[in-house]
C-alpha cells in the first residue's frame, strides 16, 4: 500500500512537472525587443498584415508581430490596418466582398482565426492584436473586443496574445473579461500610474509621446508598467529606445533593429 501511495505521488508530481514544462514552453518567447509592425513585410515586399508577413516575423525571430482586427458587416473578424480595403469600407462590407479581392501576393484577406492558427504553429513570437476602433459607434468596438477574445479562447491562444487598442474602454473590457490577459494602451494620453491602477500591463505609445513625456518612461519603469513604442523606423531613433531599455520596440524595420542589437 505504501509503495502504491508513493507511486501515486510520484505520478502526480510527474504530471505536475510535465504541465509546468508545457506552460513554460508555451510562453518561451524570443528574448528581444523587436515587434514587427503589421508583420515583417518591408524587406521582401510582402503585403502588410498578411499571413506571409506574420510567417516572416516568426522566421526572423521577432518577439512579437503586430496586426489589426476589424469587424465586417456580417460580423467576420478580418486583418487589415485601414478602415477601408481596396476601396471598400470594411465595417460596411461582407467578408465575401472583401475576400473577392486578393492581396498583392495572391492571399485572401486573412481572418483572425487564420492568423491565430498560424501563430499557434510556434511558441516564440507573440501575437500583438490591435482591436480597431469602430467608425460606426463605440458599442461596436466593444462587440469586436468580445468577439476577438472569444476567438482567442476558442483556439486556446491566450498565452500568445497581447491585446492593444487606442480605445481605453476596449482595454478595460479585455481586463473585465480576462484577469490574466496582457493589455497595452495605444493612444498616448494616459500616464503610467493610471494604467497601473486600472490593472493594465503596459503603454504602447508613439515615439513623439515619449519624447514629450520622458518622465513617463521613468514612472513606468518604477511601477513595472511595460514600455512599448511605435512606429520607430530611423536608425537613430531605434538606437535611442534601445539605450532607454524599452521592453518592446514596434517597427517597420525589424531587420535593422536586429542589426543594431547584434552590434552592441
Amino acid at each position: 500500500m505504501k509503495q502504491f501511495i508513493v507511486g501515486l505521488i510520484t505520478l502526480s508530481l510527474g504530471i505536475s512537472s510535465c504541465q509546468t514544462f508545457k506552460k513554460m514552453e508555451k510562453t518561451d518567447f524570443n528574448k528581444n525587443v523587436v515587434v514587427a509592425h503589421r508583420g515583417a513585410w518591408k524587406t521582401h515586399n510582402i503585403p502588410e498584415n498578411s499571413i506571409a508577413s506574420l510567417k516572416e516575423a516568426i522566421r526572423i525571430g521577432c518577439t512579437g508581430s503586430e496586426f489589426d482586427v476589424h469587424l465586417t458587416a456580417d460580423d467576420s473578424l478580418v486583418i487589415c490596418h485601414n478602415d477601408d480595403y481596396q476601396g471598400m469600407m470594411i465595417e460596411k462590407s461582407t467578408f465575401a466582398q472583401l475576400a473577392a479581392k486578393p492581396l498583392s501576393n495572391g492571399e485572401r484577406i486573412p481572418t483572425l482565426r487564420e492568423y491565430l492558427e498560424t501563430g499557434k504553429s510556434q511558441n516564440k513570437t507573440r501575437l500583438v492584436l490591435e482591436i480597431k476602433k469602430s467608425i460606426i459607434d463605440s458599442n461596436r468596438t466593444l462587440i469586436l473586443t468580445r468577439k476577438c477574445m472569444d476567438e482567442v479562447r476558442r483556439l486556446n491562444a491566450q498565452d500568445l496574445v497581447v491585446y492593444i487598442s487606442f480605445d481605453y474602454a476596449a482595454c478595460l473590457k479585455v481586463r473585465e473579461l480576462d484577469k490574466h490577459a496582457n493589455i497595452q494602451y495605444l493612444n498616448g494620453d494616459i500616464a503610467p500610474a493610471k494604467i497601473k491602477s486600472d490593472n493594465l500591463n503596459g503603454i504602447d505609445y508613439h515615439l513623439s509621446i515619449f519624447q514629450k513625456h520622458p518622465e513617463w518612461i521613468v514612472e513606468a519603469k518604477k511601477l513595472k508598467v511595460d514600455l512599448n513604442v511605435w512606429t520607430v523606423n530611423k536608425k537613430e531613433d531605434l538606437q535611442s529606445f534601445l539605450d532607454l531599455k524599452f521592453d518592446f520596440i514596434t517597427t517597420n524595420e525589424p531587420e535593422l533593429l536586429f542589426s543594431l542589437i547584434a552590434s552592441k
